[in-house]
């Protein structure tokens, strides 16, 4: 998440104050990161730093000081808003890795790891469902980050699942027997994305 670029979409709309640039972002994002003041404020003196914000003159920075966007900022901000996130290799996932190292564990039976946190994911969505059926009609962006929620833990519980398909298939052998009879996963290799 980018607090930085978060800031400069608030600004773009007029100016404001560090504080209420604290409870709109947390507002528009549905109350569910919620943003330290401190953090704001060291970020604002970054902006302004960088040209991309500017004040209304006062040396200190406090919650009476007003923050507008440059107009660099609003460029910064157009490029970061249509710029694709690096989805080309695969991100340094502590379950997948979890998975990956249980499978070499003597004592550990992977597929019981697997279904530990197959169990916690499908608990978190039943979670988020209620949170959501409980929110009002008028919370999009809660409704939003719920939706993107429940999206990423349907795609954990679809990965456990084809993993441990996969282990079925590929025959391990209980915890008990040798490591050396588990097969290597082999590498992880980068996608190749064509433009």
């Amino acid at each position: 998440m980018s607090v930085r670029h978060a800031l400069l979409a608030l600004l773009s709309e007029g100016p404001k104050y560090g504080l209420q640039l604290r409870d709109e972002f947390e507002a528009r994002t549905g109350e569910v990161w919620p943003l330290n003041v401190g953090q704001v404020y060291t970020t604002l003196q970054r902006l302004e730093r960088d040209g991309l914000i500017e004040s209304d003159g006062e040396d200190e920075v406090g919650p009476q000081k007003s923050f507008r966007v440059t107009v660099d900022g609003a460029a910064e901000l157009d490029t970061w808003l249509r710029t694709p996130p690096d989805l080309s290799a695969p991100p340094r996932d502590e379950l997948v890795i979890k998975v990956l190292v249980a499978i070499r564990v003597p004592g550990v039976e992977v597929r019981d790891v697997i279904q530990t946190h197959r169990r916690h994911a499908v608990e978190l969505m039943q979670e988020w469902t209620r949170v959501k059926r409980d929110a009002g009609p008028d919370e999009l962006s809660l409704a939003l980050v719920i939706d993107a929620e429940l999206f990423r833990l349907d795609s954990v519980v679809r990965w456990l699942d084809t993993a441990d398909a996969r282990l079925r298939r590929a025959g391990t052998v209980p915890a008990s027997g040798p490591p050396s009879a588990l097969p290597d996963p082999g590498p992880v290799r980068a996608v190749e994305v064509r433009r």
